[in-house]
């Protein structure tokens, strides 16, 4: 096996190189400030922009720790007026649906669906729609076609 000398002859030039760059008669002392005051600048503003990065993730960090903790659950119990009106919104947002035509109550949290609407598939679409709502705990589905024909 046979070493390569190069690698280390590379390194004694660049070395003495650096030597005689910095320790030259005339103009080394100020060389010498130069590198050192761009150095502790470098030094400086990676400290810097170290504590901004830092900052910046646990912040972030604890933001996403928040909307964790407070997703799970809405904070405080929707009363029933409340959950009312919130349900309609979100359901008759659709110009699809009849909104003279359905009545919605709720009762300790359970959405009571009741009237008449024209199609079949828009009974179990509503009822699919109001058990997406935040806050409510379950759905009684009293609605049906014109025929009299219940498909809840």
């Amino acid at each position: 096996m046979r070493s390569r000398p190069l690698p280390f002859f590379m390194a004694a030039a660049l070395g003495g190189a650096a030597f005689a760059y910095y320790l030259d008669s005339q103009n080394g002392r100020r060389r010498r400030h130069v590198t050192r005051d761009r150095t502790l600048s470098l030094a400086r503003h990676g400290l810097r922009r170290g504590r901004k990065l830092v900052h910046h993730v646990s912040s972030d960090a604890r933001g996403y720790v928040e909307r964790v903790r407070h997703s799970g659950s809405s904070g405080e119990e929707l009363d029933d007026a409340t959950l009312v009106d919130k349900v309609e919104s979100i359901v008759f947002r659709d110009r699809d649906v009849p909104k003279g035509q359905i009545n919605v109550n709720a009762e300790n949290g359970v959405v009571f669906l009741r009237g008449e609407v024209s199609e079949p598939e828009l009974v179990t679409a509503l009822e699919t729609r109001v058990r997406k709502v935040r806050g409510v705990r379950g759905v009684q589905n009293l609605l049906h076609t014109p025929r009299g024909a219940s498909t809840g």
